[in-house]
């Protein structure tokens, strides 16, 4: 599933009329650079979800039939449902197997194919923590993942916006439903039921026009 409701509020007015994973990087919309890494992985069934504008993403990607992929689109009201609300929305589409999840904001090279279905509820990429999120978001010792902050005196890392979780995380939240993802992860997290890894590679939160535009040079120079 690639999570492309939001309304993208810190990147206008570039989002005031184009949705935010449409946006081009290097040639082409953010959102491809997803869809491509997916379907070279081996993927070939994907869900996206959308609100804002969300028209101009199923008029752009169509079925999938060009990446080799076929498409689903979980449609969601103006404002969106949040991060688990959406996929609590979408779980129809997603089927009774764990899935895998990505924000449609960033841009990540952690390979896809990677991916497998975790012991736990949920497995999380984390990545070192970028200059806009220097406290991180949690702790990763070995495999496993705690809350962050300094209780427990570990270094923190920030969560990628990529995770795998079993259908099972979202089950008390109703379809159609305003939910947050975070207060999910910190249950499954005092539970015990979170893994995590660490990921060294590129990535970017691309949730400001600046951080576009240098992406943007990064990739055009990498090409």
């Amino acid at each position: 599933m690639i999570l492309a409701a939001g309304r993208g509020e810190r990147m206008r007015p570039l989002t005031d009329r184009t949705p935010k994973p449409l946006l081009p990087v290097a040639g082409k919309p953010l959102i491809v650079w997803h869809i491509e890494r997916l379907a070279h992985a081996g993927f070939r069934d994907i869900v996206i979800n959308h609100a804002h504008l969300g028209d101009q993403i199923e008029a752009l990607l169509g079925d999938g039939a060009a990446w080799g992929v076929q498409i689903h689109y979980s449609v969601e009201p103006q404002g969106a449902l949040e991060t688990a609300g959406g996929i609590a929305n979408a779980l129809p589409l997603l089927g009774g197997e764990p899935f895998l999840v990505m924000n449609g904001d960033i841009f990540c090279d952690w390979d896809v194919g990677r991916a497998r279905i975790p012991e736990q509820l949920a497995h999380l990429v984390l990545v070192d923590n970028p200059p806009h999120n220097p406290a991180g978001d949690f702790t990763l010792e070995g495999t496993t993942v705690g809350a962050g902050g300094t209780a427990n005196h570990l270094p923190t890392l920030t969560f990628s916006g990529i995770g795998i979780y079993r259908p099972e995380l979202f089950v008390g939240i109703g379809r159609g439903k305003v939910a947050k993802l975070a207060p999910l992860l910190n249950e499954a997290i005092a539970a015990g039921k979170m893994s995590g890894e660490h990921h060294n590679g590129r990535w970017v939160d691309v949730g400001t026009p600046e951080r576009l535009a240098a992406l943007d040079i990064d990739l055009r120079h990498a090409c």
